[in-house]
């Protein structure tokens, strides 16, 4: 919901940086498996009650994963980039609410739930993206991305203040991942209707 109106915010810095990077030799695969590598680490100090390094470690996560499309856009974006980027997304936003049902079997149904949730979003998300691509259709709304992004009520900046939450209030995990798994399940009947309105 906020991705949109937070990009000509934090992309000119985030360009910046990603020339200063692409110009010393660092590409964005480097980037985007680095952050995948800080991603999956802050699911594994969660797991293991280290709460303060999950949260560091997933604003690593976060800020690697910006600066692997800058670096992208400052050298030659690729599919092979592209691809890897959307996969290690996914496979960090799953691995916390994971994490957190390996820390406490009270939030195993959460994090199941919210886990689920999250599939269903990166579905319709990805389908939506196929059928705009087949049909030619663009959008920078999210900046220049390897393929079609379509805005969702869930998107990367709900899903990191849902994560710091989660680590700040751990008692209150339940509570948060049903409401996020509830936001995401708008999101889909949302993109759901665009579909209808696009694709018709």
């Amino acid at each position: 919901m906020f991705d949109a109106l937070l990009r000509p915010v934090i992309d000119p810095p985030l360009n910046r940086l990603g020339r200063w990077l692409a110009a010393i030799g660092i590409s964005a695969n480097m980037l985007t498996f680095t952050g995948l590598a800080a991603g999956l680490g802050a699911a594994v100090a969660i797991a293991l009650g280290e709460l303060g390094l999950g949260l560091c470690l997933i604003i690593a996560n976060r800020v690697l994963d910006g600066l692997d499309g800058a670096v992208a856009r400052a050298s030659q974006p690729t599919a092979l980039g592209g691809y890897f980027d959307i996969v290690a997304d996914f496979a960090f936003y799953v691995s916390i609410p994971l994490a957190f049902g390996v820390l406490e079997t009270d939030n195993t149904l959460p994090a199941l739930v919210l886990v689920a949730s999250f599939v269903l979003t990166g579905i319709s998300f990805l389908a939506f993206a196929v059928i705009a691509a087949e049909r030619g259709e663009e959008t920078t709304a999210h900046g220049q991305k390897s393929f079609f992004y379509s805005t969702g009520l869930a998107e990367g900046a709900e899903t990191i203040v849902v994560f710091a939450a989660m680590c700040l209030l751990p008692a209150w995990f339940g509570v948060i991942a049903y409401i996020y798994a509830g936001l995401c399940a708008l999101t889909v009947v949302q993109r759901s209707a665009l579909a209808v309105m696009r694709f018709r």
